[in-house]
């Protein structure tokens, strides 16, 4: 009796990594399989063509974890500022069915200075002084809306469009259709600052039920932004090239036994990648071959900046090597001894004061370099959160979770720059007119990679899932 190798039962089976679960991830296959699609049989991570002509090739996903109050940084209402200090006129509430921690409080103006610029004369408080440099860049959001007002909740529908675990993540999804563009290094990475993981955790770069290797691999910050890769000193790489061959032997003589077992695939996918990556990765991280003048540029010659910033460098690097989704989660900060993010239910003033400061100067960096090297028409920059926060007080000197109506922006890869869509009400509490939630954001941003949220599918125990569920619309007013 012969013996087949795993690379044998590929061919003659057309069961590819991921087994019977990547049927699903065919279109317009079924249960069978072509011979065109050999190749992302093999490789998952094969790269795939966009659905229809792409205006982006990559995403910065910029998460602002803990819910900034946008009408302290982009969101002007001379009105709250008029009515400071009263309670807040039953008609501001009207539909409001979701209660906030605290209750409603009274009005809560903004104490910063607002100005108008650009041509587009878009406000700005003076807390993004940096990034109100490249207003016209900007497509603004300012009717965007979700469900629920807890973090962790709200954080995970931002990235997978839903309430519970289980879905994949937006990044997922890119990776899914799109493959890797670079195959020493992964299609989705997620780089975060500060000193832990982001708030959710590793739930919030899953795949769900996509095949496991879609899922994002995070870059700790630091020096060493991925644990274990480098080769063990007492170990050559002729000895590891064969612990790997011996190990990849194994584990195929299993997976021809479980086809379905994508947990088994990814990890045979990654335990190569990360082969590749001991030279590619460290590289990609690596700043110190960068001038003084773009570090200066990022805000690494700054203490009050240079975390995030080189978040932001990173970033940059990574689309320059063909990385599709980037999600750059901003971390936590010291602020009187208490490590804090964004989450300002007291002393807003300090709080978004000293949060704003380290990533000002960061994205605008940013944007100012992705456009200087002509990669901001092919990058597309999204800033988001999970929510905002209230127009009224809390604790007389913060703000509560606002779900309601808040600011959010993208700018190059074909976003409609200087310009504004929706708005919230007088005091900036609720969205009014056409609202944009998160999968209306999932749907635009997909759209501009390329793909139709409709028509993105994957056969999950017998049900055709897509990105966005059974919503969203794409936002045609931010496109170019």
């Amino acid at each position: 009796m012969t013996t087949k190798s795993r690379r044998d039962f590929l061919k003659s089976t057309g069961y590819g990594v991921g087994g019977l679960a990547l049927s699903g991830m065919l279109p317009a296959l079924g249960t069978g399989f072509g011979a065109a699609y050999a190749s992302e049989l093999i490789d998952p991570l094969a790269p795939k063509q966009p659905q229809f002509p792409a205006k982006a090739k990559s995403v910065i996903w910029l998460h602002m974890s803990g819910a900034p109050a946008t009408v302290d940084l982009y969101d002007y209402k001379p009105d709250l500022i008029k009515l400071a200090g009263q309670e807040v006129p039953p008609s501001f509430l009207k539909g409001i069915k979701t209660s906030t921690q605290g209750g409603v409080g009274k009005l809560f103006a903004s104490k910063r200075t607002w100005n108008q610029h650009g041509d587009s004369g878009a406000w700005f408080s003076d807390l993004l002084p940096n990034l109100a440099q490249h207003a016209d860049k900007l497509a603004f959001i300012k009717s965007s809306t979700t469900i629920g007002a807890t973090h962790d909740i709200s954080i995970m529908k931002l990235n997978t469009g839903d309430l519970n675990p289980g879905r994949p993540t937006l990044g997922s999804w890119v990776s899914y259709a799109l493959g890797s563009a670079n195959p020493d290094l992964p299609p989705y990475v997620v780089l975060y600052a500060g000193k832990r993981e982001p708030r959710g955790g590793g739930v919030n770069w899953a795949s769900g039920f996509l095949p496991a290797v879609y899922q994002g691999v995070a870059f700790r910050p630091g020096a060493s932004p991925i644990l274990h890769l480098d080769r063990p000193e007492l170990v050559d790489a002729a000895q590891q090239r064969d612990s790997f061959d011996l190990l990849k032997r194994l584990n195929e003589q299993r997976g021809a036994r479980y086809p379905e077992d994508t947990e088994l695939q990814a990890r045979m996918r990654s335990y190569e990648l990360a082969y590749r990556m001991e030279t590619t990765a460290p590289e990609a991280v690596d700043l110190s071959k960068e001038t003084a003048a773009t570090k200066a540029l990022y805000g690494l010659d700054d203490e009050a900046t240079k975390d995030y910033g080189t978040q932001m460098l990173r970033a940059r690097r990574l689309v320059e090597r063909g990385v599709r989704f980037i999600q750059v989660v901003s971390g936590t900060l010291d602020i009187n001894g208490d490590s804090r993010d964004w989450d300002a239910h007291q002393d807003l003033e300090q709080n978004h004061s000293t949060h704003a400061k380290a990533v000002d100067k960061p994205i605008a960096g940013l944007l100012a370099d992705l456009k200087s090297r002509g990669l901001l028409e092919s990058t597309l920059v999204v800033w988001t959160s999970e929510f905002s926060r209230t127009s009224y007080g809390q604790s007389g000197s913060g703000r509560d979770h606002n779900p309601w109506g808040y600011t959010q922006w993208m700018a190059g890869g074909g976003a409609n720059a200087g310009f504004t869509f929706g708005q919230t009400d007088e005091i900036g509490l609720q969205s009014v007119g056409k609202k944009v939630d998160t999968y209306d954001l999932h749907a635009t941003v997909l759209n501009l990679m390329g793909l139709d949220h409709l028509k993105v599918t994957f056969l999950n125990h017998g049900r055709s899932e897509r990105p966005t569920v059974v919503y969203g619309e794409v936002i045609k007013e931010l496109i170019a």
